[in-house]
């Protein structure tokens, strides 16, 4: 009896070792939010910007050869810009859909990297004084992403992510669940 708890205690070490060698996985939940600076829009010079706010969550759908694992998820951000010299103000706000791929072949603890692509709608609003101005359309749109996190405890991470999101870099924390 005590050699198979011992033997159990043994193997159930090595599996958890072995678990937390990949940081995402099939099955792996993450929910991120973040602030970001810089912006894919165009605009005029002279604009003041505000910090970029973004929310997406992801799950591991399938392992594939690489090692890896591809996720799929939505992606929400939001981001204004002001001009000082006028009442004109530009709020840009994209909702997406996100997949990645999660690269699990360094075997680093506590490290996921990732990179992949969006499809999102961005939603382009403007006002002078109040008063719709609309010089900017709505559009759909494709763009890519590649970034990282890192897991100081089993469920929370910090990450850093460069792409066209609504900012183009951006750095929050992550739960994983």
């Amino acid at each position: 009896m005590k050699k198979s708890i011992i033997c159990l205690s043994i193997l159930s070490l090595f599996t958890i070792h072995l678990s937390s060698a990949q940081e995402f996985n099939t099955g792996t939940n993450v929910i991120n939010a973040g602030i970001g600076i810089g912006s894919s829009l165009s605009v005029y010079s002279g604009a003041s910007e505000s910090i970029g706010y973004g929310i997406f969550y992801e799950r591991g759908i399938w392992d594939v050869p690489g090692p890896g694992v591809v996720s799929l998820g939505g992606y929400l951000g939001y981001k204004s810009f002001k001009y000082d010299s006028s009442s004109y103000k530009l709020n840009y706000t994209i909702i997406g859909v996100r997949g990645a791929y999660h690269y699990n072949g360094f075997k680093i603890d506590n490290l996921d990297l990732y990179a992949g692509v969006m499809v999102s709608y961005n939603i382009v609003s403007d006002s002078y004084s109040g008063n719709s101005f609309n010089s900017y359309n709505s559009a759909a749109g494709v763009s890519g992403f590649a970034g990282a996190r890192w897991y100081f405890t089993e469920n929370i991470a910090v990450f850093v992510e460069a792409g066209y999101g609504v900012s183009i870099l951006n750095t929050g924390v992550s739960f994983r669940f």
